[in-house]
């Protein structure tokens, strides 16, 4: 009973911490037929649902759940969360159910920070039904986390990120800091326990003091000096996930806010007349590539819902962005030109020649986080 009250304890002053009147933006509303996030979300969101567990595209089964579907079924939680969709809260639940019983073996073994994302998602099925049952899976995951290292894939550092109170999963990978952020905040969420967040507030700092440059765009890693869009985008949506939680008074949320708007502020100079960010960010010639697009947009907005960044001047490129990708997204409600699965590689021309994919989940996600971000 006391670690039930001290949970609800520390959840209701994090919620008062937190709170803060929404903004109401102009730019926000009355969207051209068809192109609302409460429609465009829908239609994302019941595309996930009738979709089988993917493998990046190929005709081939997973082996175990990957981090795009992990973050597509995050990102469909929040939209049926905001938009009060409980038979869609029912049918995403309904398909979380075989992982008690014959696809356990798809629960990937959370040894990496791609596997380790997937333990947002029952915790966010707890926090929208408090069955018991997805905050032990969860928390489990996140704990895992911070444990000592373990598995076949640890890092060769992982023993110097572990004693400095970093992650032994830290690989000085963009991408690192939204797998890791939306687990570790999501436990924070689920159980109110502040040291899920400080470990993510720690973490994050080390990789903006490593890799963000004095242009505000990141490093795919140190040894990797491109600004590969989605990777980018992880990051953009790494910040804007932790921030949201971040109470005012925490060490940490200076340095992660100052870091964000100064991201966000490059950003805007790079935005594409159409809308579009680029495959690489600050490379004119470079495609425009619609994952990072949405990452970007998901921050944007929540900078300005939550009045992070200045709504005269952001809320314009948002609405712009957010109805170039609604053009890229078929009958089908697939969305196109989202870049493959990328590795990382000190090669300019390997990042430029990434195939584009349409209806991979690396795009339906963020668009979900971003159709929730509106509703909220």
């Amino acid at each position: 009973m006391k670690t039930n009250i001290s949970i609800l304890i520390a959840l209701f002053f994090s919620a008062t911490a937190l709170a803060q009147p929404k903004q109401s933006v102009n730019e926000f509303k009355n969207w051209p037929k068809g192109t609302s996030p409460l429609v465009i979300g829908k239609r994302i969101a019941d595309r996930f649902v009738a979709t089988p567990h993917t493998n990046f595209g190929r005709p081939t089964p997973p082996k175990v759940i990957t981090y795009p579907e992990s973050c597509a079924w995050y990102g469909a939680l929040k939209f049926a969360k905001e938009s009060n969709d409980a038979a869609l809260k029912v049918q995403l639940a309904k398909r979380f159910e075989p992982f008690f019983r014959e696809e356990a073996s798809l629960i990937p073994i959370p040894d990496h920070v791609d596997y380790g994302v997937f333990g947002a998602v029952p915790l966010e099925l707890y926090r929208q039904t408090k069955e018991q049952k997805y905050l032990v899976m969860g928390q489990n995951i996140a704990d895992k986390q911070w444990g000592p290292p373990e598995g076949k894939r640890v890092v060769p550092e992982s023993h110097v990120f572990y004693n400095r109170g970093l992650t032994w999963q830290t690989r000085m990978w963009i991408d690192d800091m939204f797998m890791i952020n939306a687990l570790q905040t999501q436990a924070y969420r689920a159980t109110g326990n502040q040291i899920y967040l400080d470990r993510a507030a720690k973490e994050m700092v080390v990789y903006l003091d490593s890799l963000q440059q004095k242009n505000g765009l990141f490093y795919h890693a140190p040894d990797v000096p491109f600004f590969w869009g989605r990777g980018n985008g992880w990051m953009a949506a790494g910040m804007a996930e932790i921030l949201s939680s971040l109470p005012k008074n925490h060490p940490n949320r200076p340095r992660i806010l100052k870091g964000y708007q100064v991201m966000m502020s490059s950003l805007l100079k790079h935005q594409a007349t159409s809308g579009m960010w680029r495959q690489l960010v600050d490379v004119p010639a470079s495609w425009e590539e619609s994952s990072g697009t949405a990452m970007f947009t998901y921050a944007m907005v929540t900078g300005v819902k939550k009045g992070w960044l200045n709504q005269k001047q952001y809320a314009p490129a948002v609405r712009k962005a957010w109805l170039a990708l609604v053009a890229r997204i078929d009958d089908n409600a697939d969305v196109s030109d989202v870049c493959e699965g990328t590795n990382k590689k000190n090669d300019l021309q390997y990042y430029l020649d990434r195939k584009r994919i349409t209806g991979d989940l690396h795009g339906q996600a963020p668009l979900l986080w971003t159709a929730a971000a509106f509703l909220q």
